[in-house]
């Protein structure tokens, strides 16, 4: 199977599933300049401990751009026809918009994202955690995490020209198109 594909290629999986490592190997594959965008905020120790592990597995010659929140327009910002673009990790982004409890910017921001996967197609790896595989979360605002989480993962995957579930470390492609 070819590492690489044009157009979108979304991966998913559990947590340490090796979503990101696919990812990075398909980006490295592509022999195009690598963005990579990140997602993640810094808010604990943990937090850090997991930016800084992702951050020693990039080649130094990666572009790295840190947007937590205007996803779209990083996007936009750095899409050309000799860059692969790789997002690591949608799920991040999407807490990150909903802990700001601001409906609007939210609606906006996800928006803007499928809008802009649907209208331009770049050559971008969304990279993000499939969590409506567990039980029902108790919380409200759990709940309404693993709902957008479904509803933006079915809105990728039908714009996506591949789409891999990671398994414990092995990818079963569930969509690939030519």
């Amino acid at each position: 199977m070819n590492d690489f594909i044009t157009g979108i290629d979304f991966i998913l999986g559990g947590a340490r599933s090796g979503k990101s490592v696919i990812a990075e190997q398909r980006a490295r594959a592509s022999g195009k300049r690598i963005v990579y965008i990140a997602t993640a905020e810094a808010r604990d120790g943990e937090m850090q401990n997991r930016i800084a592990h992702h951050r020693g597995r990039r080649p130094s010659h990666w572009q790295t751009v840190e947007e937590p929140l205007h996803l779209a327009q990083a996007l936009r910002a750095h899409q050309s026809p000799d860059h692969l673009i790789l997002v690591d990790c949608l799920t991040l982004w999407l807490s990150n918009l909903l802990c700001r409890d601001d409906h609007e910017l939210f609606l906006r921001q996800t928006t803007d994202l499928l809008d802009h996967l649907h209208q331009s197609q770049p050559n971008v790896i969304l990279v993000s955690n499939e969590t409506g595989l567990g039980v029902v979360p108790l919380g409200e605002l759990s709940r309404r995490f693993v709902d957008e989480a479904g509803w933006l993962h079915q809105s990728i995957a039908a714009r996506a020209r591949r789409v891999t579930l990671m398994v414990a470390g092995l990818p079963l492609v569930l969509k690939q198109s030519d």
